[in-house]
């Protein structure tokens, strides 16, 4: 079971998302929250496995209160869900450590294929969406191409098979069929991708990848 803990500021939204949920065999909302702080609070006390946060909310906003988390013991998965449609925000969200960005007018399946995708450690962004943010926070650049190689060298072969095929925006199920390896596999050569390369979320490996010219 997946337990959802709902984290905005108006209540039709969070009333709209909990009906959505309920009745789902593998997903319970926990609780809800009306701003960023109490989110935290709610979070700490719940511990829930993934966060559906609003960006603008009073007191504490969700950017701020996802970092909060992010420093915490066992953070939970955050998935920033908002009406902005906008790259800055979304770049915003993946530095505070969010691992998915909605939008709210997103239809029900899709909500649930994040929630349930980011449960099991696979970040919610499209390809489309990987290569805009590529695009904005990774200009062409000959030293960035150098520095990026070098950082990649470290990496054993399978680790760059794996590097590439997150950097194509593949999910940890995708990846693992086109590599023919075990998606327990994909995760733990992901997770020391994050080590070795120094990052934080998969499109900072795309990034690397990216600035290195190999996608």
């Amino acid at each position: 079971m997946i337990d959802v803990l709902l984290v905005d500021d108006d209540p039709l939204v969070r009333s709209a998302l909990g009906l959505m949920l309920g009745g789902q065999p593998d997903v319970q909302v926990v609780g809800e929250a009306a701003d960023g702080r109490a989110g935290v609070d709610a979070a700490r006390r719940l511990g829930p496995d993934v966060i559906l946060m609003d960006i603008r909310m009073p007191v504490l906003d969700g950017l701020a209160a996802t970092i909060e988390l992010r420093r915490g013991p066992e953070p939970p998965h955050v998935i920033v869900l908002t009406t902005f449609d906008a790259d800055d925000y979304v770049l915003r969200a993946l530095a505070a450590g969010a691992d998915g960005f909605l939008l709210k007018d997103t239809p029900p399946p899709e909500i649930l294929q994040a929630i349930r995708r980011v449960a099991d450690g696979d970040p919610m962004l499209s390809p489309s969406v990987t290569r805009r943010l590529i695009k904005q926070v990774a200009p062409p650049d000959s030293s960035r191409e150098l520095q990026a190689q070098q950082r990649l060298a470290c990496l054993t072969q399978r680790e760059l098979d794996v590097a590439l095929a997150v950097g194509r925006g593949l999910s940890n199920a995708e990846v693992a069929a086109e590599l023919n390896l075990s998606v327990p596999t994909v995760k733990a050569h992901v997770s020391r991708l994050f080590e070795k390369l120094d990052v934080t979320n998969r499109v900072q490996i795309a990034i690397v990848v990216h600035d290195a010219g190999l996608v």
